[in-house]
């Protein structure tokens, strides 16, 4: 199978990496430097430094190229860019002239303006498209680039889209499920991280492992609460997609959304977390787009409430903690 994976980053890297030892595999980035240090070291050192990528693995810096290898029937184009870049792929492909037929995407969050899911974003972008889907799970970069086992869920309305994208990535040691809500995986994948910075916050303060637990199990009925209410279904958030990437992403030392909430327990302030941190850390994009969708539908997620607070209005990660606990106790 021919696949182009659109985005250099960590999780596109360690991807493309997986799908070379099987597919004839494309990765691309916009970065003409970055193709050039790639195809000279086979290594990503500045996103996934330290793990050697194959040698079947093709890189390539032309968008339309890249699009040509992946438009066939038979081929799969995967959307590796976060979430703030999947309007601007969407817009430059159709303004190419090349939509591939089939494509998955890996992005995790709400888009910060428009407070829409990924699929919505497609949706808007490319109406009459229809074989395409989101691909997600507990998974951090590094373990999938070093061939260490993985679960993974895709997601679509097309059953040959999910079938294409089970035959490109179930092979080695990743195993991948299939399902048909959406919009439940991609609300998992969005909330988790909003929720990963409030144990970070939790862990950095030395709260403890009674702490982390309840933040975990309350942030798990603060995302399901709100994935129900934007069409998903309440069985997803129990699967990979919801717990699964959740207990991962709260707890696992690889984790970016995490350490931004350590670290901004230790004193740091967001704009020095974030300058250092290299990467992108989805749970502070989208915070702020997750809590508005909640009040505007009546729903309460006190977790994700003082997660805003912290980041976005000067209160301090132990003033956040007691305003949690001084709530009014409830029936759970």
């Amino acid at each position: 199978m021919k696949v182009a994976v659109l985005g250099a980053g960590a999780w596109g890297t360690a991807l493309a990496g997986h799908l070379a030892t099987r597919h004839d595999t494309k990765l691309w980035a916009r970065d003409a430097a970055l193709i050039d240090s790639l195809s000279r070291t086979r290594e990503n050192t500045r996103y996934l430094p330290d793990v050697k990528l194959p040698a079947a693995l093709a890189f390539e810096a032309d968008f339309a190229a890249v699009l040509g290898h992946a438009s066939a029937d038979d081929a799969l184009c995967v959307v590796a860019t976060p979430v703030a870049g999947l309007r601007e792929l969407c817009r430059a492909s159709r303004q190419a002239g090349i939509v591939p037929a089939h494509f998955v995407w890996l992005c995790k969050g709400f888009e910060a303006d428009t407070q829409c899911l990924p699929n919505e974003v497609v949706a808007a972008e490319l109406p009459e498209h229809r074989s395409n889907g989101t691909l997600s799970g507990p998974s951090f970069a590094r373990e999938v680039g070093l061939g260490l086992p993985v679960a993974l869920t895709v997601a679509s309305a097309s059953a040959e889209l999910a079938a294409r994208t089970v035959a490109a990535f179930h092979h080695g040691a990743m195993r991948i499920y299939t399902g048909d809500d959406v919009v439940g995986v991609e609300v998992g994948g969005a909330v988790k991280n909003v929720l990963a910075i409030a144990t970070g916050i939790s862990d950095g303060l030395g709260l403890g492992l009674n702490a982390r637990a309840a933040l975990i199990t309350r942030g798990l009925a603060e995302m399901s609460r709100l994935g129900v209410a934007l069409g998903g279904r309440a069985e997803t958030f129990t699967g990979l997609t919801g717990l699964g990437d959740l207990i991962l992403t709260a707890t696992g030392d690889l984790s970016r959304n995490r350490t931004v909430g350590m670290q901004l327990a230790s004193g740091r302030t967001l704009d020095e977390i974030l300058a250092a941190l290299g990467h992108v850390a989805e749970g502070v994009r989208c915070a702020r787009a997750v809590l508005s969708l909640a009040q505007s539908r009546g729903i309460e997620m006190p977790i994700t409430h003082v997660v805003c607070r912290v980041l976005f209005d000067n209160v301090t990660p132990r003033y956040a903690v007691q305003a949690l606990l001084s709530r009014d106790a409830k029936a759970e």
